[in-house]
């Protein structure tokens, strides 16, 4: 018997997955995991390299970013945005704060509020990050086609998709 074509299709069966649990099944040259993590820590290890010249240190020049762009302009936004204790935001915010990139100032309606805001040659240090970052990201992408770049993004937006569905899901089990 034919289906109408108005009928709902059956959804697919769930996806059994691409890893069986096996020590082999998990091995690094095929584990995204893994490769998703050596491939951050060589772009964050490339765009460290390319802001030593400035006086910056691998933990410096990410605040700067935040701060510039993102508007993260508290301690607590900075751990959060950095994946830091606040101590750790705190000593960094110390070093920048001592080399006059930044200034920490309270503010008068609530004093336990802290803002981290850039000076001049924080602004200017800042403006000369991206092209560093650009320039690292690049490097990665040698010989991709404008096409593969493209699916690229769209392929790890789909997981970074399935990631945050996931911990919303279990961190709220009644949201289905």
């Amino acid at each position: 018997m034919v289906k109408p074509a108005s009928a709902t299709p059956t959804p697919p069966a769930p996806h059994r997955g691409f890893y069986d649990g096996s020590v082999a099944g998990l091995a690094a040259e095929r584990n995204v995991g893994i490769l998703a993590r050596h491939l951050s820590t060589l772009i964050h290890r490339a765009i460290d390299l390319g802001t030593l010249p400035l006086g910056l240190t691998a933990s410096q020049w990410r605040p700067l970013l935040l701060i510039k762009h993102k508007g993260m302009d508290t301690p607590a936004e900075l751990a959060r945005g950095m994946g830091v204790d606040t101590g750790a935001v705190t000593r960094m915010l110390d070093r920048l704060e001592a080399k006059a990139i930044l200034h920490r100032a309270r503010i008068p309606q609530d004093r336990r509020v802290v803002k981290v805001v850039l000076t001049d040659a924080g602004n200017a240090l800042a403006e000369r990050i991206l092209p560093i970052v650009s320039e690292a990201l690049d490097r990665h992408l040698a010989g991709f086609t404008e096409d593969e770049f493209h699916t690229l993004l769209t392929l790890l937006a789909r997981m970074v998709a399935n990631g945050e569905h996931y911990l919303q899901q279990a961190s709220d089990p009644a949201r289905e």
